[in-house]
C-alpha cells in the first residue's frame, strides 16, 4: 500500500510538471505570438505588400508611402501588388468588406474584427499564420473603414522610426541594412475628436510663394501635387481633415478640379472657414462684375446659385459644409438694417436655404450630412442673441485668435446631435497684431484649452489654424495627436513628457532632454512676450513702434534679462546643433534652430535698440555698442532666413520662409541713436532704481543712493559704470563697509568695453542688527527708515583723481516673529508671490486646487478643478466650500493695500460660468475678482499681447506684521499666476519683481 501511495505520488508530482511546462509553453507562445519581429528586409528577403485593387486608392498610396519608407532606410522597396504570391513574409493591408484575403481570414476565423468592424478610423495589426494556401506568414493590417487601414498602415512606419515630418521637415530615416519590426498585436481606439485638421491660412508670405515659385511652378500656385504633400503629411499624423487655403492670392480649391480629386484619394474631408459657406471661397469665387454685391438681402438667388454649384460638385465626396454667413475679407455681413434682430433672422433664413439646396443636391436628409457653424467674432454675438440652429449642426467654437477659447457647449448645448468642436490658432493676422512669423503660441496654454474643450463635449470637429505649417510643427503635431488619443494628455506634465519624446524621436534619446529644456524656455519667454509683439506697435490700424513697458532701471532691468535669458538660449542651441548627428542636422535646423534663434534674435534686436536709447539719453558712449548689437540681431534673422530659403536642403524650402510677413514695423531694424563726443572720456554712473545717470553737478541729488538692501529678501542691485566721451578711462571702487560686496572693484573702459555692471550685495553676517522688536516701518524712501533699523555705508568710485560717493542702506532689524518664519515678507513697499508657492491649500466640497506647468509668466499656475465644479457666489458658501489657497506675508508696514492679481486671460466657458475668484487679507469679508473681458475691448487688447490679466482689490492690512492672503475660487478653470501686494512701493514695470520670499 506504501508503495501504491508512493507511485500515485509520484504520477501526480510529474502531471503536475509536466502541466506546469505546458502553461510556461503556452504562456511564451502566447507572449511570441504577441510580441515578435516581423522581417521587412534581410539580405535578399524584402517583404512585399498586398492590397486589394478593389480597396480605397488611400490604401495603396499608404502602402506606396511605408514601401517607400523602408527604402529610404535600406535601399531595397517593398514591392506593392494586387496579387497573391508565394513569398516568406508579406503584408497584408486592407478595410474590412473590401479586401477578399481580409475577408476570408474573417470568415476562417484566423483574425476577430469584432472590435473594431462598423466602428470609425480603426484599425488592427497582427501577425498571421497561414494566411493564405501560398503564405506561410503575413503581418496583417485590417482597418474598419478606408482611413482606419491608412492609419495602421503608417503605424507601421512610426515602428520602424520613420518621423511623420520624413519630408516637410527633412527628418531623414536611420540607414540600416536589413529592417524588421517588432510587432505587439494592437488594436486602435477610436479617436477622441472625429475630425480633426489643419486650416492654410495667410499663406500670402509663405506657402504660396513657395508652392508657386519652387514647388509647383507648372500651376503656379497650392495645387494638386502640394497638396498631395499636405495630405501625405495629414495621413502621417492622423488627421483627416483640411480647410484648404483661401486667400486672394491663392486660387479657390476648386478651381483646380484634380484638387477635390487628390484629396478623394488620400481619404482627406474638406471643409471651410466661418467666411466660406457651402465649400466656397468668397474671397476670390464671388465675382463683383458678374454676381452684384454679395448681400444675401437682396441678391440671395445668385449666392444661393453659387452654393448650389458647389453641393453640386461635392456632392459624392467627403466634405463639412460651413452654414451661415460672412461678408468678403473676413468681415461682417451686409444687411439692411443695422440691428442685432435682423441679423439674426436673416442669417437663419441663410441657413434654411442652405439645407434646401444640400437635400436637393445630394438627395440625403441634412441631418445626414456632415455641417459646421462657426460663432467666429460677430456670429457669436447673434448666436448669444437666440440664433435658432438646427441640432444636428456641429458648433465649432473658436478662440479669440490668440488662443483663449470664448465660449463652450453649455450642458444644454452638449446634447445637441451635432456635438461640437473648436477653431483654435497658432498663427493669426490681425488686431491688435499679427503673429504670422513664428510659433509663438505656448503649447501648455494650448493643452489646457483644447482638454478644457474635450472636458465641455467639444469632440466632433477640431481645426488648427497652422498659416503656412512651417514653422509650426511641433504644435501641429501636438494638436493632432491630442486630438487622436486625449487620454494620453491627462496632465499639463504631459506636454513635457511629449516633447521629450518628440525630441528623442527626431534627433536621438542623448539630446532630448536639452532639447526639451530649450523649447520650454523658448515658450516661457514668448508667452511673457510674443517676438512679433516686441516692438510695441499695433495693427488696424498700422502703428509705428512704442514705448516699451519693460523697464530699465528697477527691478534688476527687465530688458537686460531678457536679452540674457535669450543669449543663454542661443547658446545653447548653437552648442546641440554640434552634436546633432550629420543626417538630422537639417531637421534640427527646421524644427529647433531657426525658430529659437530668429525668437532670441528678433527679441534682442528690439531690446539692444531700447537699450541704445536709453543709454543716449544719459550720454553714454556704449549707446552705440547697443546700437550696433540691434543691428547685428536683424542681420543675424536675415541671414538664418536665406539660409533656410536658398542653401538649406539645396534650395528646398526657397520661399517658405519669410522674415518679415506684411511689412511691419516689428521686423524692420530700428531707428537707433548715436553719440558722438569731442569731449576727454571720464567715468559715469547709473543706479538701479533711476531713470538719469548720477550727476555731480546737483547738490543734494538724490540720485546717489542705491535702493534699500533687505537682510530678509537678501536684495542685490547694480550700478553701471560707462564711459563718457572719447578715450580710455580707469575706474576703482572702495566700499566703506567690510559688509559691502561687489562683483568687480576696479577695471578699464575703452572702446571695446564702454561699460560694466557691478552688482552690490551685502554680507549680512558682518551687518549690525538692529533691536528685538515686534514691529518695524520700512518706508519706502530711503529717508523714512528708523534709525535703529538701518546701517548706513557708501561706495566710493574714483576715477582720474574724482570721487563720487554712492550711498548704500542695509535693513537689518531682529524680530522675533521672523526668526523661524517661512514666508513672503515686504520688500520696498510690496509684496511679490507666486501662485503656486502658496503656504497651505484647503479642498473645496466640489472642486481642488491644482498646478499646471509649463505655462505662465513663472512656468506655473494654479486653477481650481474640475472646470465643471459649480460656480460658488454666495460669500457664506464660498467661506464653507470653497477650496481656498493661502499665503502667509510679513509687512512692516500697513494701511490700504492694492492686492494686484495676476491671471491667464481666458474667458467663460458659457453663461452661468465666470472668470472669477474671491480674495481676503486675514479675516476680511472675501472681494470679488473678475478677468473677464468683453469683446475685442482695449482691455482685452493689452491682455492678449502681455498674456495676462491684471485685476485689483483693496484691502487692508491692520498693522504691521504677519498676516495670510486668502484667494478663493468662485468659478473654477481661473488660472492664477502671480500676485503683487503693493503697500505703496511697486515701481512701474511690465512683469511683478521676483517673489520677496524671506531667505
Amino acid at each position: 500500500m506504501e508503495r501504491m501511495r508512493k507511485l500515485r505520488k509520484s504520477n501526480l508530482i510529474k502531471k503536475i510538471v509536466v502541466t506546469l511546462i505546458y502553461i510556461q509553453v503556452a504562456v511564451l507562445a502566447a507572449q511570441e505570438q504577441a510580441t515578435s519581429d516581423f522581417v521587412l528586409v534581410a539580405g535578399n528577403t524584402i517583404a512585399s505588400i498586398l492590397v486589394d485593387k478593389k480597396d480605397a486608392k488611400v490604401v495603396t498610396i499608404a502602402s506606396n508611402i511605408f514601401a517607400t519608407d523602408v527604402y529610404n532606410i535600406t535601399g531595397k522597396k517593398p514591392v506593392v501588388s494586387t496579387k497573391d504570391s508565394r513569398s516568406e513574409t508579406t503584408i497584408i493591408a486592407g478595410t474590412i468588406g473590401k479586401n477578399k484575403w481580409i475577408d476570408s481570414m474573417i470568415a476562417a476565423g484566423k483574425i476577430d474584427v469584432s472590435e473594431i468592424e462598423n466602428q470609425w478610423e480603426r484599425y488592427s495589426i497582427q501577425i498571421v499564420e497561414n494566411p493564405t494556401s501560398t503564405i506561410k506568414k503575413a503581418l496583417v493590417v485590417v482597418g474598419s473603414d478606408r482611413r482606419g487601414t491608412a492609419y495602421g498602415i503608417l503605424e507601421l512606419s512610426r515602428n520602424i522610426g520613420v518621423s511623420p515630418w520624413e519630408w516637410w521637415a527633412d527628418v531623414t530615416p536611420e540607414k540600416k541594412e536589413s529592417l524588421s519590426i517588432s510587432i505587439e498585436e494592437e488594436v486602435s481606439k477610436s479617436p477622441s475628436v472625429k475630425y480633426r485638421g489643419v486650416f492654410l491660412n495667410d499663406e500670402d508670405w509663405g506657402l504660396q510663394r513657395w508652392a508657386a515659385l519652387n514647388y509647383e511652378p507648372e500651376t503656379g500656385d497650392i495645387g494638386p501635387k502640394t497638396y498631395a504633400k499636405v495630405f501625405e503629411l495629414l495621413l502621417r499624423l492622423r488627421a483627416n481633415t483640411i480647410w484648404p487655403a483661401m486667400h486672394s492670392s491663392t486660387k479657390p480649391f476648386y478651381s483646380y478640379p484634380e484638387n477635390k480629386f487628390v484629396a478623394d484619394d488620400y481619404a482627406i474631408v474638406i471643409g471651410t472657414s466661418h467666411a466660406e459657406p457651402m465649400l466656397s471661397n468668397i474671397n476670390t469665387e464671388w465675382k463683383h462684375d458678374e454676381m452684384g454685391e454679395y448681400r444675401y438681402d437682396t441678391n440671395s438667388e445668385t449666392i444661393k446659385s453659387l452654393f448650389t454649384k458647389r453641393v453640386k460638385e461635392t456632392a459624392k465626396l467627403e466634405g463639412i459644409y460651413t452654414t451661415g454667413m460672412r461678408g468678403e475679407h473676413d468681415s461682417p455681413m451686409i444687411v439692411g438694417e443695422d440691428d442685432t434682430d435682423a441679423q439674426v433672422h436673416l442669417l437663419e433664413r441663410v441657413i434654411t436655404d442652405q439645407r434646401a439646396i444640400l437635400k436637393k443636391e445630394t438627395k440625403k436628409e441634412p441631418s445626414s450630412i456632415p455641417q459646421a457653424f462657426v460663432p467666429y467674432k460677430e456670429v457669436l454675438n447673434y448666436y448669444q442673441s437666440g440664433l435658432k440652429l438646427p441640432e444636428d449642426i456641429t458648433l465649432v467654437w473658436t478662440d479669440d485668435n490668440y488662443g483663449y477659447i470664448r465660449q463652450l457647449s453649455n450642458p444644454q448645448e452638449q446634447k445637441r446631435a451635432g456635438g461640437a468642436g473648436v477653431y483654435y490658432h497658432t498663427s493669426y493676422w490681425g488686431r491688435p497684431h499679427d503673429y504670422l512669423w513664428l510659433n509663438s503660441t505656448n503649447p501648455v496654454l494650448m493643452w489646457e484649452e483644447m482638454s478644457k474643450a474635450y472636458e465641455f463635449q467639444s469632440r466632433d470637429i477640431w481645426i488648427l489654424n497652422c498659416g503656412d505649417i512651417k514653422p509650426h510643427e511641433y504644435n501641429i503635431e501636438l494638436f493632432l495627436d491630442m486630438a487622436w488619443n486625449m487620454e494620453d494628455f491627462k496632465e499639463s506634465s504631459s506636454v513635457k513628457e511629449h516633447t521629450k519624446n518628440w525630441s528623442s524621436r527626431e534627433f536621438g534619446e542623448a539630446s532630448a532632454a536639452k532639447i526639451t529644456d530649450v523649447l520650454f524656455e523658448n515658450n516661457r519667454l514668448a508667452y511673457i512676450r510674443r517676438p512679433e509683439f516686441m516692438a510695441w506697435s499695433q495693427v488696424e490700424p498700422v502703428t509705428k513702434e512704442g514705448e516699451t513697458e519693460l523697464t530699465q532701471f528697477h527691478y534688476g532691468d527687465e530688458v537686460s534679462a531678457r536679452i540674457e535669458s535669450y543669449q543663454g538660449l542661443i547658446d545653447i542651441t548653437e552648442s546641440l546643433y554640434t552634436e546633432i548627428p550629420a543626417y538630422r542636422k537639417d531637421a534640427f535646423y527646421q524644427l529647433v534652430y531657426y525658430p529659437v534663434i530668429g525668437a532670441s534674435k528678433l527679441n534682442q534686436k528690439w531690446s539692444y535698440s531700447f537699450k541704445n536709447k536709453f543709454t543716449a539719453k544719459q550720454g553714454r558712449q556704449s549707446a552705440n555698442a547697443f546700437g550696433a548689437l540691434s543691428e547685428e540681431a536683424y542681420n543675424r534673422i536675415r541671414k538664418e532666413t536665406d539660409y533656410y530659403n536658398t542653401v538649406l536642403k539645396n534650395g528646398k524650402w526657397n520661399h517658405i520662409i519669410t522674415m518679415a510677413p506684411r511689412f511691419l514695423s516689428v521686423f524692420a531694424q530700428p531707428a537707433t541713436s548715436t553719440i558722438t563726443s569731442s569731449e576727454k572720456t571720464s567715468l559715469g554712473l547709473a543706479l538701479e532704481g533711476y531713470q538719469m545717470e548720477v550727476n555731480d553737478k546737483v547738490i543734494n541729488s538724490y540720485a546717489d543712493v542705491l535702493p534699500v538692501f533687505n537682510s530678509y529678501t537678501k536684495s542685490t542691485y547694480y550700478i553701471d559704470v560707462f564711459a563718457n566721451g572719447k578715450g580710455t578711462v580707469n575706474w576703482e571702487a572702495k566700499p566703506k563697509a567690510d559688509w559691502i560686496r561687489l562683483s568687480e572693484s576696479k577695471g578699464t573702459l575703452t572702446s571695446d568695453n564702454l561699460e560694466k555692471r557691478i552688482w552690490v550685495s551685502i554680507d549680512w553676517s558682518k551687518v549690525h542688527q538692529g533691536e528685538n522688536k515686534k514691529e518695524a516701518p520700512l518706508g519706502h524712501d530711503f529717508q523714512l527708515i528708523p534709525p535703529s533699523y538701518k546701517v548706513n555705508s557708501a561706495i566710493e568710485f574714483i576715477s582720474e583723481g574724482k570721487t563720487t560717493t554712492i550711498g548704500v542702506s542695509a535693513y537689518n532689524p531682529k524680530f522675533e516673529a521672523l526668526k523661524n518664519y517661512n514666508g513672503f515678507v515686504e520688500d520696498k513697499g510690496y509684496v511679490s508671490i507666486h501662485a503656486e508657492n502658496f503656504t497651505r491649500m484647503k479642498e473645496g466640497n466640489e472642486a481642488n486646487w491644482k498646478l499646471f506647468e509649463g505655462m505662465g509668466y513663472t512656468n506655473k499656475v494654479i486653477t481650481a478643478l474640475p472646470r465643471t465644479a459649480t460656480p460658488l457666489v454666495d460669500l457664506e458658501e464660498i467661506k464653507a466650500n470653497s477650496p481656498v489657497l493661502e499665503y502667509d506675508f510679513y509687512t512692516f508696514n500697513f494701511g490700504e493695500v492694492d492686492v494686484n492679481i495676476q491671471a491667464v486671460p481666458t474667458h467663460a466657458p458659457y453663461a452661468g460660468i465666470g472668470v472669477r475668484c474671491a480674495i481676503s487679507i486675514d479675516d476680511a469679508t472675501p472681494v470679488f475678482v473678475d478677468f473677464e473681458t468683453t469683446g475685442r475691448s482695449e482691455e482685452w487688447k493689452e491682455n492678449v499681447l502681455k498674456n495676462a490679466s491684471v485685476q485689483t482689490a483693496k484691502q487692508i492690512v491692520n498693522k504691521a506684521g504677519k498676516h495670510t492672503l486668502k484667494i478663493w475660487m468662485v468659478d473654477p478653470g481661473v488660472l492664477i499666476d502671480q500676485v503683487l501686494i503693493d503697500l505703496g512701493g511697486w515701481k512701474k514695470s511690465y512683469a511683478f519683481p521676483k517673489e520677496t520670499v524671506k531667505k
